[in-house]
C-alpha cells in the first residue's frame, strides 16, 4: 500500500491549487484508502474535508514533515468519478475542488465531524420488468432504432447517438427498451431529464417498468432521502438513476447506457462554478466507461445534429398527423396587439399579451366543446414594469440594473434576477404623482383576463409558471395533475407548459408574442424560437385533431415559418449554414470571462488584466497575423448590467480550437485571480455559454 495520499482539500479559493501530500499512518493504509476516499485532514488552521486523487510511494517533501489525515469517512466516491472531476476542472476552467464537490455524496461538504451515518435499510428490489403490464407494441420506426441500439449494447461498443423523433413518436419507449437491454448485460443506466418537476411522466414510467432498481436523485429531496438514494446506487442496490443534470454524476459502476432526454433544453447547463454542460459531461463519461449515449429530442440543437450520429422517428406512434399550425399576423390588429388583455393601453401600443380575434374564437370553441387548451406566454408577472406618467421614473431593482416586475396577487414589485421585492407603489416617491402606468402583460394578468372571459360556466384556467409553482404546496406535479384530471380547461404559462407533457385531450395550443425570443441578443435566438413553437405544438392533438395558433409581428421569420410547417430538417440545414458563415458553434467555441466586484473600476481593471494576458499569448503564438482568418478572436472588456449589487465586466473569446483556448483562458484567469490588486474580484468562466 503506498505511503503517501495526494489529497485535494475541499476549498473554494480559485488561487489555491492542490493536491497536497499527506502521510498515511498504518491504520489508514490497512483500511484501504484509495483514490476517491474522503479524509478529514489538517489544512492551515482548520480541519477540512479532502478527497484522495492519487497515491504515491514517496513525496518531494521530507516524509517526517508531512501531516497525517485525522480520519477517513465511511464512504468515498468511485475512482472513475474522480477522473471525471479532473476532466471537468480542466474543461471548464475551474478548480479541482469545485469539480469534486459535484461527485461527492450529498451533504458531504457540510458534515465534517466524521460521524457515522445510520445505515439506510436495504429495500426489497424487484426483478426487471416485474411491476409493469406488458410493454406496448413497437412501431416499425421504433423497431429499426432498437435493432441498431441493441447491436451496440450487446457488443458493449461505446457510441454517441442522437434520437431525433417528432413529439409523440415513442422516444420514451425506446429509452425503456434500451435500458432493459443494458440491465440484461449487467450494466447500469443513467437517465437525464431537464427538470424533475416538469417531467413526472417519464420518471413514473421508469419506476413502473423497473421497480425499486430505480433511484431518483434531485434537489427537491430532503437531504436524508437524497443520501439514501445515492447510497443505494453506490452499493449497487439500484442500477438505474433518473434525475436532472446532477444525476450524470450518479455513483454507478459499469454504466452501459446514458440517456439525455429533451437534449435541447438549456437547463442542462449548470449556473454555478464549474459551469459544466451535463450533455458534454455525459458524452465524456460514456467515452470513459464504454457506454452508449442516447440523446433524444423533437427539436435537437444544431450542435448535436452536426456532431452525433442521428437516428429518426419521423411519425407519431398512433399514426396521427401533427397539428395544423396557423401563424397570426399581429401587425394587422389594433396596431400590433389584437384586442387588449386588460385595460389602460392606447390603441397602437403593442401589448404582447393581446389576443387575436381568431384566438378568441378558437378558445370559445374549446370552451363550448368542453375541451382543453394550452396557452404559452413566455413572460410571468402582471406587468413588465411600472413608470410614472408625470416624471417618467421607472421602478428598478436597487441591486440589479433591471426594471421590477409587477406581481399583483403578491402586491409587490419583484426582481427576477436577485429576488428583491418591495410593495406596489400607490404614487411616485420622486414627484408624488399618483399617475402610475403599467406596461405589458405577463401570465398572471393573462390568467385573470381569461378567467373573466372563459372561467364562468365551469371552465377552469390553470397557470404554470415559477410564481404559481412556489405558491402551490405540492408544486408542479400537483398542478399538472389537476389540469390532467379536469374535465376541461385551459393551462396557461411560460415555457414550462411546453416541456414534455403528455395530455391526450388537448386540442388547441396558442403561442402569444412568439417572436419575443427572436429579439434576444443571442445567436441561438432562432433555434430557441423554433423549439418553443414546435414543442408547444407537440403537446396538441395527441388524442385527436388539434391545431395551434402562433401570434407574432414577425410572421416571415425563418424560425416561425419552419416551425409552422413542422420542418425541422429545413430549419436545421439553414441554421447550420448560417452558423458556418458566421463562425458560431458548432464551428467555433465561445468562452466568456466575467469579472465582478463591488466597484466598477475594480471589475474593469481585472477584466483588462485578463484581456492583456490573452492578447500577450495570442501575440506570442502568432494568432491572426497571417492572411488566414484568425484562429482566435478576443472581444471586450464590455460592461454587463449590475447584478446582486456587483458591477460586472465581460471578456469574450471566440476560438476554433477549444482545448488550447480553454487552457489559455485558464492560465490567464488563474494569474489574474492570484494578483493582490484583484483580491476583491470574483472571476467566472463559462465555456460555450448558453
Amino acid at each position: 500500500m503506498p505511503a503517501i495520499a495526494q489529497v485535494e482539500p475541499m476549498t473554494t479559493a480559485r488561487a489555491l491549487r492542490g493536491p497536497f501530500d499527506y502521510r498515511l499512518p498504518d491504520e489508514l493504509r490497512e483500511a484501504g484508502v484509495q483514490v476517491g476516499s474522503m479524509l478529514v485532514v489538517p489544512f492551515g488552521r482548520r480541519n477540512v474535508l479532502g478527497v484522495v486523487v492519487g497515491l504515491a510511494d514517496s513525496s518531494e517533501v521530507v516524509e517526517e514533515k508531512l501531516l497525517a489525515p485525522l480520519r477517513a469517512l465511511e464512504l468515498g466516491v468511485p475512482p472513475a468519478l474522480v477522473g471525471l472531476a479532473e476532466w471537468i476542472a480542466a474543461e471548464y476552467c475551474s478548480t479541482l475542488a469545485r469539480a469534486l464537490s459535484l461527485v461527492l455524496p450529498p451533504g458531504a461538504t457540510r458534515r465534517l465531524g466524521g460521524r457515522r451515518r445510520r445505515a439506510v435499510p436495504a429495500l426489497t428490489h424487484l426483478p426487471v420488468g416485474s411491476r409493469a403490464a406488458a410493454p406496448p407494441a413497437l412501431s416499425g420506426d421504433q423497431r429499426a432504432v432498437l435493432e441498431a441500439l441493441e447491436h451496440d449494447l450487446v457488443e458493449r461498443r461505446a457510441g454517441l447517438r442522437l434520437l431525433h423523433g417528432v413529439t409523440g413518436s415513442g422516444k420514451t419507449e425506446v429509452y425503456l427498451r434500451a435500458a432493459h437491454l443494458a440491465l440484461e448485460q449487467g450494466r447500469g443506466v443513467i437517465v437525464l431529464v431537464p427538470e424533475i418537476a416538469l417531467t413526472p411522466q417519464i420518471v413514473g414510467r421508469f419506476i413502473d417498468r423497473f421497480g425499486e432498481t430505480v433511484a431518483v436523485l434531485h434537489s427537491q429531496l430532503r437531504p436524508a432521502e437524497r443520501y439514501a438514494e445515492w447510497r443505494r446506487l453506490r452499493a449497487g442496490e439500484a442500477r438505474v438513476c433518473v434525475g436532472p443534470r446532477s444525476a450524470v454524476f450518479a455513483p454507478i459502476e459499469d454504466v452501459g447506457l446514458i440517456v439525455v432526454d429533451e437534449e435541447h433544453e438549456s437547463s442542462y447547463k449548470h449556473e454555478g462554478d464549474p459551469r459544466y454542460d451535463a450533455r458534454e459531461v455525459a458524452e465524456e463519461r460514456a467515452r470513459r466507461c464504454g457506454a452508449l449515449l442516447l440523446a433524444g429530442s423533437a427539436t435537437p440543437r444544431a450542435e448535436s445534429v452536426h456532431r452525433l450520429a442521428r437516428m429518426q422517428l419521423p411519425r407519431r406512434i398512433d399514426g396521427r398527423r401533427l397539428p395544423r399550425v396557423h401563424v397570426l399576423d399581429m401587425r394587422e390588429h389594433a396596431g400590433g396587439h389584437g384586442h387588449p388583455v386588460g385595460h389602460g393601453h392606447p390603441v397602437g401600443h403593442r401589448q404582447p399579451g393581446g389576443l387575436h380575434p381568431l384566438t378568441d374564437e378558437a378558445l370559445a370553441r374549446v370552451r363550448a366543446a368542453r375541451g382543453k387548451a394550452i396557452v404559452l406566454l413566455n413572460r410571468r408577472g402582471w406587468s413588465n414594469f411600472l413608470s410614472c406618467r408625470s416624471c417618467g421614473r421607472v421602478w428598478s431593482c436597487p441591486h440589479c440594473d433591471v426594471a421590477l416586475v409587477l406581481h399583483r396577487a403578491a402586491r409587490c414589485l419583484a426582481c427576477h434576477h436577485c429576488g428583491h421585492r418591495r410593495p406596489t407603489p400607490a404614487s411616485c416617491e420622486h414627484c408624488l404623482s399618483t399617475s402610475v402606468a403599467r406596461h405589458g402583460a405577463g401570465t398572471e394578468r393573462l390568467q385573470h383576463e381569461l378567467e373573466r372571459v372563459l372561467g364562468d360556466g365551469g371552465f377552469p384556467v390553470f397557470r404554470l409558471d415559477a410564481d404559481a409553482v412556489s405558491a402551490e404546496p405540492s408544486g408542479v406535479a400537483a398542478l399538472l395533475h389537476r389540469f390532467e384530471s379536469a374535465e376541461c380547461g385551459a393551462l396557461i404559462g411560460t415555457q414550462m407548459v411546453a416541456k414534455g407533457h403528455d395530455f391526450p385531450d388537448v386540442s388547441l395550443g396558442v403561442v402569444l408574442d412568439a417572436d419575443a425570443t427572436l429579439r434576444f441578443p443571442d445567436f441561438r435566438a432562432e433555434e430557441r424560437t423554433f423549439a418553443l413553437i414546435a414543442q408547444l405544438a407537440g403537446r396538441v392533438g395527441r388524442g385527436g385533431e388539434g391545431h395551434v395558433l402562433v401570434q407574432t409581428i414577425a410572421p416571415q421569420a425563418r424560425a416561425i415559418v419552419h416551425a409552422a410547417a413542422h420542418d425541422s430538417e429545413g430549419f436545421l440545414a439553414g441554421e447550420l449554414e448560417r452558423r458556418r458563415a458566421l463562425g458560431y458553434p458548432p464551428f467555433s467555441h465561445l468562452i466568456r470571462i466575467v469579472c465582478a466586484a463591488g466597484d466598477s473600476r475594480a471589475a474593469r481593471g481585472a477584466a483588462q488584466a485578463v484581456r492583456g494576458r490573452l492578447d500577450g499569448f495570442a501575440a506570442a503564438h502568432g494568432d491572426g497575423v497571417s492572411d488566414r482568418p484568425p484562429e482566435r478572436v478576443i472581444l471586450g472588456p464590455a460592461a454587463l448590467f449590475r447584478l446582486r449589487g456587483r458591477e460586472r465586466q465581460m471578456v469574450l473569446v471566440k476560438a476554433a480550437d477549444r482545448r488550447s483556448a480553454v487552457q489559455t483562458v485558464g492560465h490567464a484567469v488563474a494569474q489574474a485571480a492570484a494578483a493582490r490588486e484583484h483580491a476583491g474580484v470574483s472571476f467566472s468562466v463559462d465555456v460555450d455559454p448558453q
